[in-house]
């Protein structure tokens, strides 16, 4: 059998907005992400191997992803890995997808979902934080699903933060480079946190009332990269809870500290995309101002993401659609 490889081309030419429409395709037609298989991690003497199986009527997949950090310094990526998709009848081989180009691109595409349902039509100033691939997805991803005027890009290195404001000029929006600290974070509408901190990045108390954030860097219990304050003002939006309480410190160091409870969050992503949860001002026109923004309420809106082998599964099967028409 001659596997199908599906590299970074081909599945960047799925792009963000199709993948976004890939993963509420899932979730409208009955997918439960709280009963979906955890993630597996494995330490290995480069790092943590990641494993993420996942199924569906149609399809069968497993992502193997390893998370090297010594890699950056050797000029290799961070992120690895490989993704079988399979027929989920008769469980043979379909394709073989770059695992990393497919978290490229599955990640922004989670967010935007989240950012289609949790914000209005246009982004007066979002603040991205990250200068990696995952801010550059998330940048692309927000694009395509919102009118962006103003964009404030944080990040440890100047120069590659620089680097991605000038990309971010190019693509339309007014951008430039901020400084470590966050304090842009006061007049955003829209905070992207793409990083691997260990410790908050901002101040949350800055964060404006109906202002999202969403944050994707971290799955681990004890790394987070927003502070305890802005998960207690917020609404708290997950993908599932049963992962999110298993992996997201952001969540779990605000639970220790007593600040925020497990019956505290308003909603997992399904929810939200069918209309279940209870998020004030989101939803078909529930409470939309004229230029359809969401209704001002006491507090920002969190979405945190920590990743599930269902939305590899999702976006791959959409590659591979795709590749073959």
């Amino acid at each position: 059998m001659n596997l199908p490889l599906l590299g970074a081309d081909d599945i960047a030419a799925l792009g963000p907005k199709a993948a976004a429409d890939a993963l509420e395709s899932a979730l409208r037609g009955g997918l439960d992400p709280e009963t979906a298989p955890a993630r597996h991690h494995v330490t290995v003497p480069g790092g943590e191997l990641l494993i993420m199986p996942a199924t569906t009527r149609r399809f069968t997949g497993v992502k193997i992803a390893g998370v090297a950090t010594d890699n950056p310094a050797r000029g290799l990526p961070r992120i690895t890995g490989s993704y079988l998709l399979l027929d989920a009848s008769t469980l043979l081989p379909l394709a073989l997808l770059d695992g990393a180009a497919l978290t490229t691109l599955r990640t922004p595409a989670v967010s935007a979902l989240a950012i289609r349902h949790l914000t209005g039509p246009v982004v007066r100033h979002l603040v991205l934080f990250g200068t990696g691939p995952q801010a550059y997805g998330h940048l692309a991803a927000v694009l395509a699903e919102r009118h962006v005027e103003r964009v404030t890009v944080i990040g440890r290195n100047p120069e590659r933060a620089e680097a991605l404001a000038a990309h971010a000029r190019g693509l339309g929006p007014e951008a430039a480079a901020g400084r470590e600290g966050g304090a842009e974070v006061a007049t955003a509408d829209l905070v992207l946190c793409c990083t691997t901190s260990a410790t908050p990045l901002f101040d949350g108390a800055l964060v404006p009332d109906g202002a999202t954030v969403v944050a994707v860097g971290s799955h681990t219990p004890d790394a987070r990269e927003v502070d305890s304050t802005l998960v207690a003002r917020s609404a708290v939006v997950v993908e599932a809870r049963t992962a999110a309480l298993a992996e997201a410190g952001d969540l779990l160091v605000p639970m220790a500290q007593g600040v925020f409870a497990a019956e505290d969050i308003a909603a997992g992503l399904a929810e939200l995309v069918t209309g279940r949860g209870e998020i004030p001002g989101t939803g078909p026109g529930a409470g939309r101002g004229r230029g359809g923004e969401p209704a001002a309420f006491a507090g920002p809106r969190f979405f945190k993401s920590v990743g599930m082998g269902w939305e590899d599964l999702a976006v791959a099967a959409a590659v591979y659609g795709n590749s073959a028409a």
